[in-house]
């Protein structure tokens, strides 16, 4: 594998790598906090699907990369600048609407962009995404079911539902954003350009905002840099409440 074809696959699979991490971290913290039992579970194992798939990437990042780094440098010893994460992945989790309005978003733009990779020309990539997309598919039943019936329940449910959307829309439009890392990669069908995700990203959130009685925001304006990592302040808390361990005792064992 030529050099730039090398940093460019690194970059891909750390990105992606990056937006689960930074889900599950922020899907643990409802871990014993959960509305009900059933959900406290529910939300704990999409938490752990979200990791083992971080996981997955981050060690073939490391492979690909062939400095040695393993998946637990690429976790805890970057600083914030050096994650690529989208935006959304790493807002709070607020209240339940608004922490299932935001794995909603999540989920209908990972169902397509892991059913496209599944047939990436990459055979690794393509097994981890074959796997990814079957959980982002439960995923999505999970968090739409969940949009729905905040949004067509009672009429405090349905307030924060779309309040939830309302701050978070911004958000979306980073995943359809493309760099010359995608494009690249792309054009070699090892990744696919994200704008082709859109329509049914689009589609998907139509469908449930209109059970679910909830209107798109009017407001246009759209957030990103995430991808450059330039982020939001909450994702450097978070990242000092993950890494606190590692970093203060390097190598640690259990």
């Amino acid at each position: 594998m030529i050099d730039e074809r090398r940093t460019s696959l690194v970059g891909y699979l750390v990105r992606l790598g990056d937006d689960n991490l930074v889900l599950a971290q922020r899907l643990g913290e409802w871990s014993s906090r959960g509305p009900t039992l059933e959900e406290d579970i529910a939300l704990t194992n999409i938490a752990l699907d979200l990791l083992g798939r971080a996981r997955f990437l981050f060690t073939y990042a490391g492979h690909v990369e062939g400095r040695g780094h393993k998946e637990d440098w690429f976790a805890f010893f970057r600083d914030e600048r050096e994650f690529t994460n989208l935006l959304l992945v790493e807002q709070p989790n607020g209240d339940f609407a608004h922490t299932m309005a935001r794995q909603f978003f999540f989920d209908a733009w990972s169902v397509p962009l892991w059913e496209h990779l599944s047939a990436s020309t990459d055979p690794t990539l393509a097994g981890i995404a074959g796997k990814a997309a079957k959980e982002s598919r439960y995923h999505l039943r999970h968090s739409s079911a969940w949009v729905t019936r905040l949004g067509d329940g009672t009429e405090e449910s349905h307030r924060r539902m779309q309040s939830a959307v309302d701050s978070l829309w911004r958000f979306t439009g980073e995943m359809f954003w493309s760099d010359a890392v995608e494009v690249e990669l792309a054009e070699m069908e090892t990744a696919v350009v994200p704008v082709r995700l859109r329509p049914r990203f689009d589609r998907t959130v139509d469908e449930v905002f209109a059970a679910a009685d909830l209107r798109r925001p009017a407001d246009a304006f759209q957030r990103r840099g995430g991808r450059l990592g330039l982020h939001t302040e909450h994702l450097g808390h978070l990242l000092a409440e993950m890494q606190h361990l590692q970093r203060a005792s390097p190598g640690l064992r259990w």
